[in-house]
């Protein structure tokens, strides 16, 4: 009864979902196209024998790489379904896999449309990562009897306080699970407590996920190219953290015999570069884009208008930024940073990554900040105290192996839980 009032409001929602993809289009016009697989229409026969990975957006896309490769390689006479909800993640699924995997979007969570997908594509088991936790997707997986995990389980008290207030819908969704892989025992615990079963402490994937040689060799040749100038980075920055990045900048002097310092700027969301633009040229910021070309000697920041080249960014500063901390936003991955080399530094809001950021900090490959002013000093700090730099970045290389290999684990978990037919 409970998922059937649930299934009645996702249904009288659905002038809300319209308007909702109308609003985003304004900005990124991709999210009218395919609209027909939202709702799970299809016009092309599915290929045979698919393995499903759900990863919602840029960021699980990513993350899911390691993993999907692994299943490939497990499985190969299978191919990878890829779901997403957003064009960003279609996208970075095109950059990162090519035509090795098929794609598609989830459907919205309608009864009609989940069975819908089921029947067509007749997936052997289904991975979903990270929390997507959708009542009817995962009924009508149990119905249509394919086995679902859930890998790179991350769950925060305050998202458990909330799935803990619509417990008798949560619930059975999680209790229909075959296996859960999570990154820490917090994590396990939380979900445990939610009725999922089979929960088993995994570790993070996106650890393993190895930046791309291309992308490294292209973060070394603007190094090359920018010679002794010191390079500053603020990484994935969200909306309203763009100004308390540039009140910071305002406070860094040059190293004594440098020149002034670069800033690189390189926002979470790609809709969002324009408006970023705007924000520099309204405070007379000598700017250039990435996408026209290399900073010039007077370029004060360099904007990242540019898609999947963030480890290029990386090997490229000194050190970083990430953004989302200095806004109650949850923060930021800061695990590729350090598998790239690069201290970072960090606000004080990283809910979505806390566990990877006290380790980071424990380890010394990052520092946290409480506001604008500590982030200049911080900088200022690391510009000017070149062997302690060189130590943070070392730091940061260890602590990104250490914490290698939760894809090896999690792979073995759905091994012991599925048979791919």
């Amino acid at each position: 009864m409970v998922r059937l009032l649930y299934s009645l409001l996702v249904y009288l929602a659905t002038p809300l979902v319209l308007v909702r993809l109308l609003w985003r289009a304004r900005k990124q016009p991709e999210y009218l196209q395919n609209l027909d697989e939202r709702w799970a229409l299809y016009r092309k026969p599915a290929a045979q024998k698919l393995i499903w990975v759900h990863a919602v957006s840029v960021g699980e896309t990513r993350a899911a790489q390691p993993l999907i490769e692994a299943l490939q390689n497990a499985w190969p006479e299978h191919r990878i379904l890829l779901t997403g909800m957003t064009p960003t993640g279609r996208e970075a699924g095109r950059e990162v896999y090519g035509d090795r995997v098929v794609q598609a979007y989830l459907p919205y969570d309608y009864p009609g449309a989940v069975n819908r997908f089921f029947r067509h594509f007749s997936p052997v088991f289904g991975v979903l990562m990270e929390t997507e936790i959708w009542p009817n997707l995962l009924a009508a997986a149990k119905r249509n009897d394919v086995p679902v995990i859930l890998a790179n389980a991350r769950l925060s008290e305050r998202s458990a306080r909330g799935y803990k207030k619509v417990r008798r819908l949560v619930q059975p969704a999680f209790m229909t699970l075959s296996a859960v892989a999570a990154q820490t025992t917090g994590d396990a615990r939380r979900i445990d407590e939610l009725g999922a079963t089979h929960v088993s402490v995994c570790g993070n994937l996106k650890f393993d996920v190895t930046p791309a040689p291309e992308k490294l060799a292209l973060g070394q040749a603007w190094r090359k190219a920018l010679g002794e100038r010191q390079v500053w980075l603020a990484a994935s920055t969200r909306e309203g953290e763009e100004v308390l990045v540039l009140d910071a900048w305002r406070k860094i002097d040059a190293s004594p015999g440098q020149p002034p310092p670069l800033l690189v700027i390189v926002p979470r969301h790609p809709q969002r570069f324009a408006e970023v633009a705007e924000l520099l040229a309204r405070n007379d910021v000598e700017f250039v884009r990435r996408s026209t070309g290399m900073p010039a000697a007077d370029t004060q920041v360099w904007l990242g208008d540019s898609m999947g080249e963030m480890a290029a960014y990386y090997t490229l500063a000194d050190i970083a930024f990430i953004g989302g901390s200095l806004l109650p936003l949850g923060g930021q991955n800061l695990i590729e940073a350090a598998a790239c080399g690069c201290p970072v530094v960090i606000g004080p809001h990283t809910l979505n990554f806390q566990r990877a950021t006290e380790d980071a900090i424990a380890a010394g490959a990052a520092i946290r900040v409480d506001d604008p002013a500590g982030l200049a000093k911080a900088i200022s700090r690391a510009f000017a105290e070149v062997a302690e730099g060189s130590e943070m970045r070392n730091a940061a290389v260890r602590f990104a192996a250490a914490h290698r290999g939760a894809t090896e684990r999690t792979v073995a978990l759905i091994r012991s839980v599925v048979t791919a037919g």
